[in-house]
């Protein structure tokens, strides 16, 4: 496609509970009083190309995924494409990323089943719609700002079936404004949208393998600090990740993000009691250590989220105040 590729999307954290951050970031509304933590919404937006945490907004979880989405727009190019999963797919977001000259790539959402006409069929999956306003001008926006957007949005939409052996077939339909079907074949939208699942790896990365939940400090200042070190951390290893994969010749996305931690760890305490000269022969000598760490791609294989080892100690979960609660 030869345009940058930022992908979006939102998580948590959870952090100590202290008054102060209960405050600034308070814990869910379905939890109990004192037994929950503080729990921080967070929007990140990752380079595609690299693996790169472009950008990384926070707010208390009384703030939508999409407020902090829009919030993040000033990092937009003219010509970028932002790819996301359907939360995001909506009329005033395709609409305002378009006169930003920015493309959408999203998946539609599942309630879009009214309210849109045939433009032009393109192939039997492929077709040009046109989306029509509804009557209900969203909470955010200015009624004079919602009254003066067009009537109708034209928008492609593209049908993909996803088969895998061992699972059932799924048909998913994608959203776009990349309209010209020479120029963007559905094939290359088709997997640059499957592609979107890359997000998810990253933030696992970030928040299970360096282990940025929860986050450990007390106070909001120290946690926004805290929240800064493993962003630049985060940041440094995917260079380090691109350097390695450059100099053996290979793809960056078949390194173990895991492995590179640990081979880094290994071999920092060596670096910092060496010479200048030598610590450049080492840290090439641990770049090709971290370019034989290569994930083995295993299609197909199914990891359910459970576990295999039993605990030891069945403690009881806190449901309510801890100087209210009766172990049985």
């Amino acid at each position: 496609m030869g345009r940058d590729v930022k992908v979006f999307d939102g998580s948590s954290l959870s952090m100590p509970d202290t008054e102060e951050l209960q405050v600034l970031y308070p814990q869910h509304n379905t939890q109990k009083e004192g037994c929950g933590f503080p729990t921080m919404r967070i929007m990140a937006a990752f380079s595609l190309a690299t693996g790169a945490l472009i950008a990384l907004s926070r707010s208390a979880l009384s703030i939508g995924e999409n407020t902090l989405f829009r919030g993040m727009w000033d990092i937009l190019d003219p010509g970028d494409v932002v790819l996301a999963d359907r939360y995001f797919c909506n009329y005033t977001n395709f609409f305002y990323l378009e006169q930003r000259d920015v493309d959408c790539v999203m998946r539609n959402h599942q309630r879009r089943t009214v309210g849109l006409d045939l433009v032009e069929t393109i192939s039997e999956n492929d077709r040009i719609v046109a989306w029509h306003k509804n009557s209900g001008c969203p909470k955010w926006l200015e009624k004079e700002k919602w009254n003066k957007l067009p009537e109708r949005l034209v928008v492609r939409e593209i049908t993909v079936t996803i088969e895998k052996p061992g699972f059932r077939t799924t048909k998913i339909i994608l959203a776009t404004t990349l309209l010209d079907p020479v120029l963007h074949p559905a094939d290359n939208i088709a997997m640059l949208y499957l592609q979107r699942w890359n997000v998810e790896l990253y933030l696992r990365d970030i928040k299970i393998s360096m282990g940025m939940d929860p986050l450990r400090c007390k106070s909001p200042g120290m946690i926004h600090k805290e929240l800064q070190m493993y962003i630049i951390a985060y940041n440094l290893i995917r260079i380090i990740m691109l350097e390695a994969a450059q100099l053996d010749g290979i793809s960056w996305r078949i390194l173990s993000f895991k492995g590179t931690i640990a081979t880094i760890n290994h071999w920092t305490p060596i670096m910092l009691i060496s010479s200048p000269s030598r610590t450049e022969q080492l840290y090439l000598l641990m770049l090709s250590y971290i370019a034989r760490d290569k994930v083995p791609q295993r299609p197909g294989r199914r990891e359910p989220r459970v576990l295999k080892r039993r605990q030891r100690r069945g403690y009881s979960f806190l449901t309510k105040p801890r100087e209210q609660f009766i172990e049985a």
